[in-house]
């Protein structure tokens, strides 16, 4: 049977799958073929139907592969059931209980951010990042410490153009790729992302990436508070906690820590 045809064509497409998730950003279809002992023109051709399917994204000016969208959602699904949510809900308790501030943790869903897991502090007000809610990744704290992880292939991938950023109302989320670029460069050399009124007035919000055993952002932990409420020296304690807790649970599913 060729690899063209039934279950040797399915492992093929399952071996490249898997072999784009490892990898820190996209790859040439020849290193793929070599590094797999594939035949390149069946490699061409199994890519080929994987990126009209979403499953991989061509970038045509390095004539490079990684994972595309669709793989980010399949990823997010298993990630939103039982591993993540299970290991995930300590480490929220155990911030808020340090830091008495709200905490949620969301994972990537296409350009968006679906939340997974909210942990309400005492006394704090109702966020509208509650479980199940989706958001424009590019205008939260959580979404912005994701894409801040991602290869900028990857990035460029997910916002082509002026239509992929989506504004909610009177927010001052970013509207193009240049203006994104340079909050994902300041967000990695701070070592966190912010994020200021800009899904709800009057709060603000600080995120960490929680990375993968791939290197790959698998979630975000992010706390939420009144802006007024604390001070430059506050804020930098509630990063320095949400970045341990990102860290430990990093560690928990098997991944590394955050760069920074």
């Amino acid at each position: 049977m060729t690899i063209e045809s039934g279950v040797p064509a399915a492992s093929a497409t399952l071996r490249i799958l898997s072999y784009l998730s490892a990898q820190s950003r996209p790859v040439p279809a020849a290193t793929l073929a070599s590094s797999l002992s594939l035949p390149r023109s069946s490699v061409y051709k199994l890519l080929g139907v994987l990126v009209d399917a979403g499953f991989v994204l061509h970038v045509a000016e390095t004539r490079r592969y990684g994972l595309g969208i669709a793989a980010f959602e399949l990823g997010s699904g298993f990630a939103r059931q039982e591993p993540l949510a299970r290991l995930g809900h300590p480490v929220l308790a155990l911030l808020v209980d340090r830091i008495a501030e709200s905490a949620h943790l969301a994972v990537p869903h296409g350009r968006d951010v679906l939340y997974l897991i909210e942990e309400r502090a005492p006394r704090r007000p109702a966020l509208v990042s509650d479980v199940g809610v989706r958001l424009p990744s590019h205008l939260t704290a959580s979404g912005i410490a994701m894409l801040a992880a991602m290869p900028a292939a990857q990035v460029r991938a997910l916002f082509p153009d002026a239509s992929a950023f989506t504004q909610r109302g009177e927010e001052t989320g970013p509207r193009t790729y240049g203006r994104l670029r340079r909050i994902l460069t300041e967000t990695r050399t701070r070592g966190f992302a912010v994020e200021d009124q800009t899904i709800t007035p009057g709060l603000a919000s600080i995120a960490v990436a929680v990375i993968d055993h791939a290197g790959w952002p698998a979630s975000a932990i992010a706390v939420t508070f009144e802006r007024g409420a604390h001070d430059e020296q506050s804020r930098a304690r509630l990063a320095e906690e949400t970045t341990r807790h990102a860290r430990e649970l990093s560690r928990r599913i098997g991944g590394a820590p955050p760069s920074g």
